[in-house]
């Protein structure tokens, strides 16, 4: 189990994520997903902390496994990777705008949001660990 640390606190905030193509049209080809699987991990980047630990595509929606720090809603941060891809897709395929030709857009607006989970026996070495923890601290006498 990896965990991330912040300044007050230890998580494990990872997420399934899904999200598909409007209309479920079939536009992510070989080119487009080879250029997805590039620029996704950089508009992340854009958002410290939140990390893309793996990536699958299919030619209508995508999948993807996400730690999320607690400081971001996890909808805000697909909301503005979907915009950002969007709009990035839209500028470097062209005929992207030949698809949708009535909408500036390529991603359906919803999308699936699952956390992956800590199994019991983790918790309970967490919980352990944190007793451990707890001991060092100095104990003030009044």
């Amino acid at each position: 189990m990896e965990l991330s640390y912040s300044s007050h606190g230890v998580y494990k905030a990872e997420y399934h994520i899904a999200f598909v193509t409007k209309y479920r049209r079939r536009i992510l080809n070989p080119g487009l997903q080879a250029y997805l699987k590039k620029i996704i991990p950089k508009v992340l980047r854009l958002m410290p902390g939140v990390e893309l630990v793996k990536l699958g595509m299919e030619t209508d929606h995508l999948h993807m496994v996400a730690v999320i720090p607690p400081k971001y809603s996890a909808s805000d941060v697909i909301g503005k990777l979907k915009g950002k891809t969007a709009s990035l897709l839209r500028t470097k395929f062209p005929w992207l705008k030949q698809v949708y030709w009535k909408e500036n857009i390529v991603w359906s607006p919803g999308f699936f949001l699952s956390t992956v989970g800590v199994d019991e026996k983790e918790i309970i070495k967490y919980v352990a660990w944190q007793g451990r923890q707890d001991l060092g601290q100095l104990k003030l006498k009044l």
